[in-house]
């Protein structure tokens, strides 16, 4: 079956041609498009999306505030979030908004395609420099917290430490010489201990309790 997809961007021709993108990729298919967030819960609600591809600075409602519509009404809904600025504050806000990841507008096709295959499968994809932002946000605008292993293994630990690197879960399969279905349920234990739904919830939490 394939994989619907919702692009949010104010500029007519990324639009079109992330369109055009979509509709030509195997499994894929865009089931709608839109300038802004303005009726964004009766998108979602009409689409039924798999994924969201949103663009951050729209007018009227902007893509921070289309995330925590979206994930407040429908959080099941993956969102991927683009901007053509590492904004630390906006970077910031997309995740605490629940952003399920990261990418810059001038990533490759094949990069962004990879992106939504990858928070399909429940990962957490941000491309390297917005990855090395989010360590460096979450050290400065969060208290660390008391030690606290939460009862994670030898092995949750290791794949907990290659999220938090950036590592998509095909990736961390190759590193580890496991499948990906083999990461897909570490990953699915670590979000249980450590209490969070998302990728990007969990490296931040690996972070301000040092687990990492």
């Amino acid at each position: 079956m394939e994989k619907r997809i919702v692009i949010y961007d104010d500029n007519p021709s990324r639009r079109d041609g992330l369109e055009v993108l979509i509709n030509f990729t195997e499994g894929l298919l865009c089931a709608g498009s839109f300038s802004d967030c303005r009726q964004v819960a009766d998108d979602i609600h009409t689409c039924q999306p798999d994924v969201v591809l949103m663009d951050i600075d729209m007018p009227y409602v902007n893509g921070i505030e289309g995330v925590r519509a979206i994930k407040t009404s429908f959080p099941q809904v993956k969102i991927l979030m683009q901007t053509v600025f590492e904004d630390d504050d906006k970077i910031f806000d997309s995740i605490c908004a629940g952003a399920d990841g990261y990418i810059l507008k001038k990533a490759q096709p094949s990069d962004l395609i990879k992106a939504i295959h990858d928070v399909l499968e429940g990962g957490a994809p941000m491309t390297s420099s917005i990855a090395r932002k989010v360590l460096q946000l979450v050290n400065r605008q969060q208290k660390p917290e008391p030690f606290h292993n939460f009862k994670l293994t030898a092995r949750e630990l290791e794949i907990l430490s290659q999220l938090v690197e950036g590592l998509s879960y095909k990736m961390i399969a190759e590193q580890c010489g496991i499948s990906i279905h083999t990461v897909v349920t570490h990953v699915q234990h670590i979000f249980e201990k450590l209490q969070v739904n998302n990728g990007t919830a969990a490296v931040a939490k690996a972070i301000t309790h040092k687990l990492v």
